[in-house]
């Protein structure tokens, strides 16, 4: 009885086999939302870049924490923007809390390298209301284009690292196919 309570605790203790699920589905379309920019021009305004993108392939990024490996996957997706600027190719990210504190969100966008995409703070933990983003989810990433999501990835605290910055980057592709 011992040895099965001692394996049931080490078993809750793995992480879920279960992928995360967050966020629109793929074939849908996102819903706009606005947000308060912590870099480049609109710094402290709300803005909603989901209405300026319309059609044009884009890469949003949402994320509960900021870590290394978040901004690094932020800076891959980054260093698209100028290759992809005829298309009109835009990256944010987007991070949600309850009180944003923008400045220390405009440092860590510039130690992670961050140089075109706007990073800014979704002052609601939960995030907005219609992309049902998973509580589980720390990172959640939507790549749309035509106003339909192509790609959409999901990872708990812990579980974005290189492996999974290169699918991504490896999906960057469908965006741009005419």
């Amino acid at each position: 009885m011992l040895h099965t309570l001692a394996f049931a605790a080490a078993l809750a203790l793995l992480p879920s086999a279960d992928p995360c699920v967050s966020g629109t589905p793929v074939g849908k379309r996102p819903g706009p939302y606005s947000f308060l920019v912590a870099t480049g021009p609109q710094v402290g305004q709300p803005t909603c870049y989901i209405c300026e993108q319309e059609d044009k392939p884009t890469a949003l990024v949402f994320a509960r924490t900021l870590t290394e490996p978040l901004g690094k996957l932020v800076k891959a997706l980054d260093a698209e923007v100028p290759v992809r600027k005829d298309v009109g190719f835009k990256v944010w990210m987007t991070q949600l809390v309850n009180t944003a504190d923008l400045k220390s969100l405009a440092k860590w966008a510039q130690a992670s390298g961050i140089q075109n995409a706007p990073v800014g703070a979704f002052e609601d933990a939960d995030g907005p209301p219609a992309y049902k983003l998973a509580t589980d989810a720390d990172v959640t990433v939507l790549l749309f284009v035509k106003q339909k999501v192509v790609a959409n990835f999901a990872f708990r605290k812990g579980e974005l690292g290189e492996k999974e910055i290169a699918q991504i980057v490896k999906e960057m592709p469908k965006l741009f196919k005419k």
